[in-house]
């Protein structure tokens, strides 16, 4: 069992991750955008990204419950500092196909490291909190999601301001200094043993064979494809293109979106506090309450982007009698509170559904999935906008929320 302040330590280094994640984020597709990258060449930065994020989960759960969660929590902050240097290196005058392929490989190694921290993090919870009597699971793990997220979104804020105040490749160095002092911090402060697993692990293990677990992770590949084929390529590029805003209030308004997203997901517990108690009879468990609320929230989800891209479309033919950024806007910081309160429960359900010495394992399987879900999201982003505007990506948000409630549907708590 680790203690609290083994536990503050991890969680600080997340934090600090976190934040340079969203700044590096920002810094990129800025950045890129600027100097004459198309949609879809922005898009192919971040496949890398996505797609080792699901071979790291994959493996990481296996490793960390193997070797235990310092080594990966220090590994992805190491790997991160190598990326940051790596990509301040780039030259505006290389020609594309260099340039392509060494931003795509600095992203990938950036993907890497994000799933190291950010399992190591939220597999750590469960080792701190294995009494869920009186719901304190479900409150650390929103407080752990929600605060991520937020810190994300400032992430975006400091990534425009280092982009103009020191520009790219200083921000860069900025941020890899700051992140090795986070790495030399916790050198000390985490026990090797954390997350360890007392049997002995096998290569097969690695493979989930829970079928709860299996059906959530299917919900939760979806869930994100949906969230992202709108979010990271087609909005902010239809906000910058259509609607005419600079750099800075696309910036801001992603940062604002995340921000607001995590705090909704931080103060999930509360906001569901009273539904939760309603929905549930005294002879169910946390993990039922929290699988009615996740499926009745989904439906809700699901008419969200149908309806935005309906509003815009009437709008349009309509010669925009009302401004699009008022639907566009208001019902996109709807979508993201909606959102919020669905991503917070399937994080609680995937940690409360496993058993303590699964954890590692289960987490790494699930965020696997997660992260192929955004892999998908950011491809379809790139190239739906490119062929049907921000409208077909959110009609196609509509038909993947379509398939994460057919899979929650099927999901039984134990």
């Amino acid at each position: 069992m680790t203690t609290r302040a083994e536990y503050a330590t991890v969680t600080a280094a997340y934090w600090a991750f976190t934040l340079t994640d969203g700044a590096l984020r920002m810094l990129v597709l800025l950045h890129f955008h600027l100097i004459g990258f198309s949609p879809l060449e922005l898009a192919a930065l971040f496949l890398l990204y996505e797609a080792m994020g699901v071979i790291t989960n994959f493996l990481g759960g296996w490793i960390g419950a193997r070797f235990g969660l310092r080594s990966t929590l220090f590994s992805g902050l190491s790997i991160q500092i190598i990326a940051l240097l790596l990509l301040s290196q780039t030259d505006p005058d290389w020609v594309l196909a260099l340039s392509v392929p060494y931003v795509m490989l600095s992203q990938a190694l950036s993907g890497i490291a994000k799933d190291l921290t950010k399992m190591s993090s939220k597999s750590a919870v469960k080792l701190l909190v294995s009494d869920d009597s009186d719901n304190r699971l479900f409150r650390w793990v929103a407080a752990l999601t929600g605060s991520k997220n937020a810190l994300k979104g400032a992430g975006f804020f400091l990534g425009g301001a280092l982009l103009s105040g020191l520009g790219f490749e200083a921000g860069l160095l900025a941020m890899a200094g700051g992140l090795t002092l986070v790495l030399l911090f916790c050198f000390g402060r985490v026990q090797a043993g954390l997350g360890k697993s007392r049997k002995a692990m096998r290569g097969r293990d690695i493979l989930s064979k829970d079928r709860s677990i299996n059906l959530l992770s299917f919900a939760r590949f979806f869930l994100f494809s949906a969230r992202d084929v709108w979010f990271v390529i087609a909005l902010p590029l239809f906000l910058k293109d259509a609607l005419n805003w600079d750099f800075y209030e696309v910036g801001a308004f992603m940062a604002l979106w995340t921000i607001a997203y995590g705090m909704v997901q931080g103060f999930t517990p509360k906001l569901l506090g009273r539904t939760q108690k309603q929905a549930a009879g005294q002879d169910q468990s946390d993990t039922s309450n929290a699988l009615a609320l996740a499926r009745r929230w989904l439906i809700v989800l699901l008419l969200i982007p149908g309806a935005i891209a309906l509003a815009l479309t009437l709008l349009e033919m309509q010669g925009w009698s009302v401004n699009p950024s008022i639907i566009l806007i208001g019902g996109l910081f709807l979508f993201g509170f909606v959102f919020a309160l669905n991503s917070s429960l399937h994080s609680y359900l995937i940690v409360g559904l496993s058993k303590t010495e699964q954890v590692t394992l289960n987490v790494g399987f699930y965020y696997s999935a997660n992260a192929a879900g955004r892999f998908l999201g950011t491809l379809l982003s790139g190239l739906l906008y490119m062929n049907a505007d921000l409208n077909g990506a959110l009609w196609a948000s509509t038909a993947l929320l379509a398939f994460a409630l057919f899979f929650t549907l099927r999901l039984v708590p134990k």
